[in-house]
């Protein structure tokens, strides 16, 4: 690959934090990346695509009714509120600087390395081990299309295929990435929503009380419902990866990532209700149906579009996995900047300007686990639930170190007041309860042993930071 990358010693890396109240933007041209080439909706459209909010309603949803029933929608609500708290944490600091770095910045200009580190690390596994598991995703989709064929693909090679896609189209151009991510959620969306208003339409436009009167739900279901709602949600922040790839970052980044947290959260409530008032009373349920929306098409009389909204989940998972690689390639380059990987991982393409030697290195790291799951018989939808709950653990770390950040950042930039204190206290308490209740009480294997295997995770990367010679030097 023919690239280039300014040297880690002479060219000095790139300050995001604002001098004496004063805004600063990464420069452009110290990444090598291209400067102001998204619009507003292309630069909406990764946060959204990373949500993947077509894959919510057919995957997640039938989980969550799994333990909450008729308090599904409750669940997703509480989720979205959580969220909701953490895209204005991040809007925050997105007003006031545009880096490639994502999170990872906000926490390096505030806290103390040690911290910054962690964040770092969290939300490169956070992305990978996203981009993995909607890797899952397509290839459980896949085979609820292949099936109908009587035909039979390897999983690896599904997968080889959906990450090796990615990675492609993600070192072509950043804006074709984008604009390919929007017009394959929208359509999906857009089918989905079509779905849902039949079946409401079909059951009379009337309140369904059992649902608003939580018949049969227990605050236990609802707890452990809603650590899986925040699933649905993961991605909604990666926006601010493009940094000054987009126009008028400091004010198209924040709005993106406030909407796509709260349209996706409006689309999951309205998905949550239309799905269980339509499963109510069938055989076999909503909790183990592979395939919701093809049932629900049926029943409302367009078995068509079921077959559509299939083929467009499949697609909306490929556009996760794309803006999953294309998020942690970017915090991937920012750590090789800093120091905390390897200068070669810093280098850009010199026409593409793209990070191609990290979005390779993000792509095959997503492609391991997807594999040796798959080549131990692991099922695809196994896969999607295992590595979504694994990088749940990574997404939370980071959020709670944003909003343990927002008061210092604030306060350096003249706006620290009781709002901001009191925002930053309550996301924080969320992130901690949301962490526990992903633990305790323990649940069943292999999930109990997820924790470990995040920890060992993190005790490696704060093990390379300790001994990083690199990083000491540019530190020096």
């Amino acid at each position: 690959m023919n690239a280039s990358a300014p040297s880690p010693v002479n060219t000095p890396v790139p300050s995001e934090e604002d001098l004496e109240g004063t805004v600063k933007l990464a420069q452009p041209d110290a990444y090598q990346l291209k400067h102001h080439i998204l619009s507003p909706l292309e630069t909406l459209a990764q946060s959204v695509s990373a949500i993947a909010p077509s894959a919510s309603p057919t995957l997640t949803v039938p989980l969550v009714f799994a333990l909450c029933g008729e308090g599904t929608w409750l669940a997703y609500a509480l989720a979205m509120t959580s969220i909701a708290l953490v895209a204005l944490c991040v809007a925050n600091f997105a007003r006031d600087s545009a880096s490639p770095g994502s999170l990872y910045i906000y926490t390096r200009n505030t806290l103390p390395p040690v911290f910054a580190s962690v964040a770092a690390w969290a939300l490169f596994y956070a992305y990978v081990t996203t981009a993995a598991s909607v890797t899952g995703g397509f290839i459980n989709y896949a085979y609820v299309l292949l099936r109908r064929y009587g035909s039979h693909v390897s999983p690896v090679v599904l997968g080889a295929v959906a990450i090796g896609a990615a990675i492609w189209l993600a070192q072509r151009d950043v804006k074709m990435s984008t604009r390919v991510m929007l017009w394959i959620e929208g359509m999906s969306v857009c089918l989905i929503s079509f779905v849902i208003a039949l079946v409401i339409w079909k059951h009379g436009l009337h309140l369904d009380m059992p649902q608003f009167r939580l018949t049969g739900v227990s605050p236990v279901g609802v707890r452990l419902g809603v650590m899986l709602a925040l699933f649905s949600f993961v991605g909604f922040e990666s926006a601010t990866a493009l940094g000054s790839e987009a126009r008028e970052p400091l004010k198209t980044i924040p709005r993106a990532v406030v909407r796509s947290a709260l349209l996706a959260g409006l689309f999951f409530l309205v998905c949550c209700y239309g799905e269980v008032l339509g499963f109510r009373g069938t055989s076999p349920g909503l909790g183990v149906n592979t395939a919701p929306f093809r049932f629900l098409s049926d029943r409302v009389g367009v078995h068509v579009v079921g077959e559509v909204i299939d083929l467009g989940v499949l697609v909306s998972m490929f556009a996760a996995t794309l803006a999953c690689v294309i998020a942690s390639a970017r915090v991937l380059m920012l750590m090789a900047h800093h120091g905390l990987m390897p200068s070669r991982l810093a280098r850009t393409h010199a026409t593409k300007q793209t990070p191609g030697a990290a979005g390779l290195l993000a792509g095959l790291l997503a492609f391991l686990p997807v594999a040796a799951l798959a080549w131990k018989g692991v099922s695809p939808a196994d896969i999607y639930g295992w590595l979504g709950t694994l990088s749940v653990y990574g997404f939370l770390t980071v959020y709670g170190l944003v909003a343990i950040a927002l008061p210092i950042h604030l306060h350096r930039h003249g706006r620290l007041n009781t709002g901001g204190i009191a925002l930053a206290a309550i996301t924080t308490v969320a992130m901690l309860l949301a962490l526990v209740g992903n633990i305790y009480p323990v649940p069943d294997p292999p999930i109990r042993y997820f924790p470990y295997i995040y920890l060992v995770y993190l005790g490696a990367g704060m093990l390379w930071h300790v001994l990083s010679p690199r990083r000491r030097s540019l530190a020096a």
